[in-house]
């Protein structure tokens, strides 16, 4: 990202809002004169971009012109560092080694269950169905797509969102296989493994399955 804008996400960041006054005084103490023109700029191509908010009005506590201030979106949690997989590799641990495996499975059930509540994927022919699961499951950081192929159809998994956790924890995997049998309305089949050294993740959905909702899983 260009140094700038980097700049400006992390003044954002520490002050939570601020003014284009209120910029150009943070940036100038940090990379020498700019002017507010220059700020705008750049504050449009973030926005464009969806890490900054538009702005709003800033209330006076005295007779004035408004004053607008801008804001990071929640989007913008992403250019900043974070340790989500040392937490969750953690929490992982944790459970695994103060819970029962049945109790730390039941768990993580659980976590699939609620994704797939939540993604509403709308019951129709398995064609259909896939198009919004491939698209649901991309949205969530897995590059999915389909394909049909002799026998029925083949969803692939592109990129693991946990990589670095289900390499050590392959009850993720488990979770990620409840999760896509939820949403698909069918029990797949794995047909590749990336933890096998597969070229991706892929599971076969044969023909003939009319995209019912499963029973509960064991």
């Amino acid at each position: 990202m260009q140094q700038t804008r980097r700049h400006i996400l992390e003044i954002l960041k520490e002050h939570k809002e601020a003014t284009i006054d209120e910029i150009v005084e943070a940036l100038t103490e940090r990379i020498g004169k700019i002017t507010a023109v220059t700020v705008r700029h750049h504050l449009e191509i973030l926005r464009g971009d969806g890490l900054v908010a538009a702005p709003t009005v800033r209330r006076r506590s005295a007779p004035g012109r408004p004053q607008y201030v801008y804001s990071l979106t929640e989007r913008a949690a992403e250019v900043f560092p974070n340790n989500y997989q040392g937490l969750v590799s953690g929490l992982l641990e944790q459970m695994k080694t103060r819970l029962e495996p049945v109790q730390v499975r039941e768990i993580l059930d659980g976590v699939a269950d609620t994704m797939a509540n939540g993604a509403a994927i709308p019951e129709g022919p398995m064609d259909t169905r896939l198009d919004h699961v491939v698209e649901f499951l991309t949205d969530a950081g897995y590059q999915a797509e389909w394909q049909p192929t002799d026998g029925g159809v083949v969803l692939h998994i592109n990129n693991c969102p946990y990589d670095q956790v289900s390499c050590y924890n392959r009850e993720v995997c488990a979770m990620d296989e409840r999760l896509i049998s939820n949403l698909l309305g069918v029990r797949p089949r794995r047909i590749s493994w990336r933890q096998e050294d597969g070229e991706n993740c892929a599971f076969l959905i044969k023909n003939g399955k009319n995209g019912r909702k499963p029973a509960a899983q064991d």
